[in-house]
């Protein structure tokens, strides 16, 4: 399986480079690269085989995250968040179900998803709030049961591919115990409305919008069947919420120094020692990266949930969103004032490796876990504010 998805990805990533300008330029949804990544069959990538997908590992996924960053970090950003979907409910095994108390009904719902997803459906992630940011704690969507199912309703922000995903991973908290929190896969229709806020900096492309929810959706949409999981599933698979964006950024990271380097061969300024001495650090900073996820990656697919495989992940983390955004800005400032220009590639992979230290858990909060790791504390629990 691996070579087949990354060899399509790798196949893929020049399209999305031909188209990434554009988009960036206009901050409008890349949904060219998703008819292809859908005709890719990339939509089952974490999906299992019995259930029509690739049963991908998280290794492999990381993979052809990063060769799809090498076109457009945007499109490989959106796809991480219906990965982290994906991948997360491919990942819960009979024993966990059985250890979280997962229902039948629930499981047989889960596969629904997946398959649908297999057959080309595809899913965004609505958690972040406005004045919460991702903790999960502090949020101030909320949900109820009704006849039949669950009434969810709040607004959330930063929900990349909003307007265009079939599905949404709506995280919300419990009316009657605020100290619950649910995670449902709300469907795309009525109830939902899309308020068109997202005009950033970097990684313009994501449609990263407003949705606002006022919606009730069936029982089985309950992720698990087990109100009050969503906490749990931080904890126990914290490479999705922290790690999975990693692999775009370094991505993002080499496709910059790809960019450098063809910019600097046309101005032939690749005779200057300086210059080259850039592009060397710039090498290696991102090929230790590179390692890093990898080896996180390795540890998750061995060992998931593991307090040393955590550990991996969040160095992950931390590693590929600095390293992305200080080699794009050394990269750029070899290239010279030229690469500057709106619209020139550098121009934008340096606006879009800023944004990899930003996303949950930033690398302040990555730096800080990893500090209390080090001081023998524990640094899920440790700490002046929660996690999640």
């Amino acid at each position: 399986m691996t070579l087949q998805a990354v060899e399509a990805a790798r196949r893929l990533a020049p399209r999305f480079a031909a188209r990434a300008a554009g988009r960036d330029r206009e901050g409008s949804f890349p949904v060219d690269d998703f008819r292809d990544l859908r005709e890719a069959g990339l939509f089952g990538l974490l999906v299992p085989r019995e259930l029509g997908g690739l049963g991908a590992t998280f290794a492999e996924y990381a993979a052809v995250a990063t060769e799809l960053a090498r076109g457009n970090g945007a499109t490989a950003l959106v796809f991480n968040m219906h990965a982290s979907v994906t991948g997360a409910l491919g990942a819960v095994t009979e024993e966990l179900a059985e250890a979280l108390g997962v229902p039948e009904e629930a499981l047989a719902a889960r596969d629904r998803l997946l398959r649908a997803a297999a057959e080309g459906a595809w899913y965004a992630v609505a958690m972040s709030e406005r004045g919460a940011g991702a903790r999960l704690s502090q949020l101030s969507t909320v949900y109820e049961p009704v006849d039949g199912g669950w009434r969810i309703k709040g607004s959330k922000t930063f929900c990349s591919g909003a307007g265009h995903a079939d599905g949404y991973l709506v995280a919300a908290r419990g009316t009657a115990d605020p100290s619950v929190v649910s995670q449902f896969l709300v469907p795309a229709g009525d109830g939902l409305t899309v308020e068109e806020t997202w005009d950033s900096l970097g990684m313009r492309a994501t449609s990263s919008h407003d949705l606002h929810l006022d919606v009730t959706v069936p029982a089985d949409r309950l992720l698990g069947g087990v109100e009050g999981l969503a906490l749990v599933v931080a904890q126990l698979m914290p490479h999705w919420l922290v790690a999975s964006y990693a692999a775009v950024y370094v991505g993002v990271a080499r496709a910059a120094i790809d960019a450098a380097a063809e910019h600097l061969n046309a101005r032939n300024l690749a005779g200057l020692p300086a210059v080259r001495a850039r592009l060397g650090r710039a090498d290696a900073a991102v090929a230790a990266a590179d390692l890093v996820v990898a080896e996180a990656a390795r540890r998750v697919d061995e060992a998931p949930g593991d307090a040393e495989t955590n550990r991996w992940v969040w160095r992950a983390k931390l590693l590929a969103g600095t390293t992305a955004a200080e080699v794009a800005a050394s990269v750029l400032e070899a290239a010279g004032t030229s690469a500057t220009r709106r619209g020139h590639p550098l121009e934008r992979l340096y606006r879009d490796a800023r944004c990899g230290s930003l996303h949950p858990a930033t690398s302040d909060v990555c730096a800080d876990w990893l500090g209390i790791a080090a001081l023998g504390g524990d640094p899920d629990r440790d700490g002046s504010a929660p996690r999640w």
